[in-house]
């Protein structure tokens, strides 16, 4: 038997052979290199997950576990001076040639530093490489004094209308902070000036008062402050309204034997 040969098809008809392979005499379909009959192909595999680089900082846990004491020390002081300059952790990676990520680490103690990174550390913040170990070989310490309860001192002032209550001080310093609170009821005996060395701050917190300072005249109402060089005469000049009572902090070299009132 020979096989017809399928003629043209007419004008607007659909081609069969366009659209479907040819079929060999017979109807089978011969099977296709490399399937077995009967077989499913299988899908094609997944493109691989992109590899993470080895210094990625991805789950990187902000609250790790900190080093030790001399870490946290490091840490503080490289966070001081560095916040002190208004520098950024990025600017001071460029100036340091150290990385942001360890420049972070060193601040959360979540490193120990080289002998050369702490030299790094210090050139690029501007300060000796010992500013940083500052405070690690003395034991830090806080003085908590609870309302009405600091220290009244006993001075010739206190029987004239005028109380002088401690707030605290630390002890074993080169420098000392001296802040106290002081109460002038009306009539309080106000003729007494001070002098002595460092500054002083004050804080009206309640009342009107005029204060003097060398030859200048202030007057200082509630939520009004004023620092000065304690060196210079100084001492409350007039009570405008009563009771005035006002925040004053000293700031004096330790050993001084002043408080800013004697």
């Amino acid at each position: 038997m020979t096989a017809q040969v399928p003629s043209a098809p007419a004008p607007g008809e659909p081609d069969p052979l366009s659209e479907t392979a040819a079929v060999p005499l017979g109807g089978r379909v011969p099977p296709v290199e490399g399937r077995q009959q009967g077989t499913t192909a299988a899908p094609p595999a997944a493109d691989p997950a992109p590899a993470i680089p080895a210094d990625s900082s991805v789950g990187e846990d902000p609250e790790e576990p900190v080093g030790g004491r001399l870490e946290r020390s490091i840490g503080d002081q490289v966070k001081f001076y560095r916040t002190a300059l208004g520098m950024t952790a990025t600017e001071l990676a460029s100036v340091t040639g150290l990385s942001k990520a360890m420049i972070s680490k060193i601040e959360r103690a979540a490193t120990s530093c080289s002998l050369k990174t702490l030299d790094l550390l210090a050139t690029g913040l501007g300060i000796p490489v010992t500013e940083l170990f500052r405070g690690l070989d003395r034991k830090h310490q806080a003085v908590h004094t609870a309302a009405a309860e600091g220290a009244v001192v006993v001075r010739s002032g206190s029987a004239s209308g005028v109380e002088y209550r401690t707030l605290g001080a630390l002890p074993h310093r080169t420098k000392s902070m001296r802040p106290a609170l002081i109460t002038f009821a009306e009539g309080a005996d106000i003729s007494e000036t001070f002098q002595h060395p460092g500054s002083e701050f004050i804080h009206v917190l309640a009342g009107a008062l005029v204060y003097a300072h060398g030859d200048h005249r202030y007057h200082l109402r509630t939520g009004d402050s004023l620092y000065f060089d304690g060196e210079a005469p100084h001492g409350v000049a007039q009570l405008l309204a009563t009771p005035v009572r006002m925040l004053s902090v000293v700031d004096a070299p330790a050993g001084s034997g002043s408080d800013g009132h004697n």
